[in-house]
């Protein structure tokens, strides 16, 4: 559930209402390789990339595509040889040349395509400092190094990666208007999970929106950039309504519309319960979680239940059904939910319990373990 697979959904090409279609032409040569195939798929940030079409060298390396029916709105794809793939930019009636000698992705040209030159420079920049930090790795893993190296090492890689990132940004605000930062801010270092430091992230994505909007108005990017910029947003939010009492604060609709903030609970023992309506399991843990709701609710044990679904009416059949007696919640987003990204939920079901005071004290409890902690705290 990693945020990885939230920014896929900027960049997955499912390209929308284009005005008109028409040939694409891309062709070259690539050598100092063994490999025969080359490989042309819509990019995709995560997940499998659909397959578009792949083509075989002929004994001088040449290749050609034909594709046809492409939509006049630009969209990204990427070209694999060798194991490796690089980003071009699309659009109908586009002629683009690719060619290579040796590493791939280290070495190849483009021509015919603004964009897609755009992209190149960034792409190449990019690899080039990954490598780097991989070198870096790589030295500091080694045995038999002195402190007094590691320490060396270890700024090296600090002051790589922060010249790696400056540069990163640098990009998508001087090409805001570039679909090619679209594809900038897809990119991720090892160990990388936001752009630059998380909640700061939306104003990127913002001036790539507003930018972009202006550009190319009908682009499919845009009503997941605004997305992403929501959820961003809404992140923000909840971080600041972390709770004096050491929990971040949420707060999420009923099934009434009515919005319930997991503070006002304050006082009592409070377990908060993420899970999910379709899961096959749901019925049975909600039924061992009643038995204690029933028993220890007189006695300040209260229950935020909070759904991770999409459809409304599958989580209020579900709360009906099982006719569940505490809070129930659900904000519609599924697995983007803030709330998840808040308490670093990685899997559902998953849980956290909260004493009098307002500390954490235990998570992911089920059953006798839950009920062993509730004997204690109350």
């Amino acid at each position: 559930m990693e945020k990885s697979k939230i920014v896929m959904g900027i960049l997955a090409a499912a390209t929308l209402g284009a005005c008109q279609s028409s040939k694409v032409k891309i062709s070259g040569r690539l050598v100092g390789a063994d490999a025969r195939q080359v490989y042309i798929e819509q990019f995709s940030a995560g997940g499998k990339a659909p397959l578009i079409d792949s083509v075989s060298l002929d004994d001088a390396g040449n290749y050609r595509f034909e594709l046809k029916n492409v939509p006049s709105t630009p969209s990204l794809y990427t070209i694999s040889y060798n194991g490796e793939s690089v980003p071009v930019l699309i659009e109908g009636g586009d002629r683009l040349t690719i060619n290579s000698a040796g590493s791939f992705a280290r070495n190849y040209t483009v021509e015919g395509n603004e964009e897609s030159s755009l992209l190149r420079e960034f792409n190449l920049a990019y690899v080039e400092g990954a490598e780097k930090l991989n070198d870096i790795a790589a030295a500091y893993a080694r045995n038999g190094q002195s402190e007094e190296e590691l320490k060396r090492l270890a700024k090296a890689y600090s002051d790589e990666y922060l010249r790696i990132k400056r540069a990163q940004l640098a990009f998508i605000v001087e090409h805001k208007a570039s679909i090619a930062a679209v594809y900038a801010l897809s990119q991720r270092l090892p160990g990388d999970r936001y752009l630059f430091n998380g909640q700061g992230d939306a104003v990127y994505y913002r001036t790539v929106a507003d930018a972009l909007e202006e550009r190319y108005p009908q682009s499919p990017y845009l009503a997941s950039l605004h997305a992403e910029i929501s959820r961003l947003d809404a992140l923000q939010n909840l971080s600041a309504t972390v709770s004096e009492a050491g929990f971040p604060d949420l707060e999420i609709a009923d099934m009434y519309g009515k919005k319930v903030r997991l503070s006002s609970l304050e006082g009592n023992v409070v377990l908060i319960d993420f899970w999910s309506p379709s899961l096959g399991n749901s019925n049975a843990l909600n039924a061992d979680l009643k038995q204690l709701y029933e028993k220890y609710h007189n006695s300040g044990f209260e229950v935020y239940q909070v759904a991770v679904e999409t459809s409304k009416p599958m989580w209020i059949n579900t709360v009906q059904e099982q006719s569940l007696p505490w809070i129930s919640v659900c904000d519609l987003r599924g697995e983007a939910s803030p709330a998840l990204t808040i308490y670093n939920v990685r899997k559902l079901p998953a849980n956290y319990l909260i004493d009098r005071k307002g500390d954490i004290v235990a998570k992911d409890l089920y059953g006798t373990s839950l009920e062993q902690q509730l004997e204690k705290l109350l």
